[in-house]
């Protein structure tokens, strides 16, 4: 590998094909009963939950091994309440005529709106920014690459690590997300892509009927 210091690859555990099926279908049952959740009950989860969790994330292939992330875990309440105040800024000027006929009424069906009360009452908020430059060194400035499509396969581990914990989560997506980087004190070339909340289900949670209506594998795939 043109030089470069390499070490052996460390295989698999033997199994048969059988037992290789048993398991994808294992993980795809379990993965496709993930539910986005919308109330949250107010009981801790253990950091250290979280800690594994952003441990796997960290694991994601990305660009270079550039690891151009960092994740901002929010769990003070003065933050949090910030956060809210912040976010239902910006989804009321959303509601209120940023989004277009069209998009309001594909959401409508989930029944969302400005109101973003989880943002207090989950333990946690994890907030994931992509770094254009700066990779294992805080201080390097060398350009990363493939950044938003590695920061996003390390949020899908994240998801589903904590969903595997028994986690229930949230993406939330306000548009501008900018004030995060204040909030995080995340300097300016860093970009906040989503925020995930993290925590409990209340008693009340409830899932849209919309959310159970997924497209069946003909649809999405291409067998060449």
């Amino acid at each position: 590998m043109n030089g470069q210091a390499t070490l052996p690859w460390q295989p698999y555990a033997e199994m048969s094909d059988p037992e290789r099926v048993a398991r994808a279908r294992d993980f795809s049952e379990r993965m496709r009963t993930r539910r986005s959740c919308r109330a949250f009950d107010d009981k801790p989860v253990p950091r250290a939950v979280i800690e594994a969790a952003l441990q796997a994330a960290a694991s994601a292939p990305n660009g270079a091994n550039r690891q151009p992330w960092h994740f901002a875990v929010i769990s003070s309440p003065e933050a949090k309440s910030t956060i809210r105040v912040y976010a239902e800024e910006e989804e009321r000027r959303f509601y209120g005529g940023r989004a277009d006929r069209e998009w309001l009424n594909a959401l409508s069906a989930l029944g969302t709106g400005p109101d973003k009360a989880y943002l207090e009452s989950a333990p946690w908020i994890i907030i994931p920014f992509a770094k254009r430059w700066g990779g294992v060194d805080e201080d390097d400035q060398e350009q990363n690459y493939y950044v938003s499509e590695s920061v996003g396969i390390a949020c899908g581990f994240l998801l589903a690590a904590l969903h595997l914990a028994g986690i229930a989560t949230l993406v939330h997506t306000p548009d501008p997300m900018r004030f995060l980087n204040r909030v995080c004190g995340r300097p300016e070339h860093e970009k906040p892509l989503m925020m995930i909340i993290a925590g409990h289900a209340a008693s009340d949670a409830c899932i849209p009927q919309h959310a159970l209506d997924k497209k069946p594998l003909e649809q999405i795939t291409s067998w060449l």
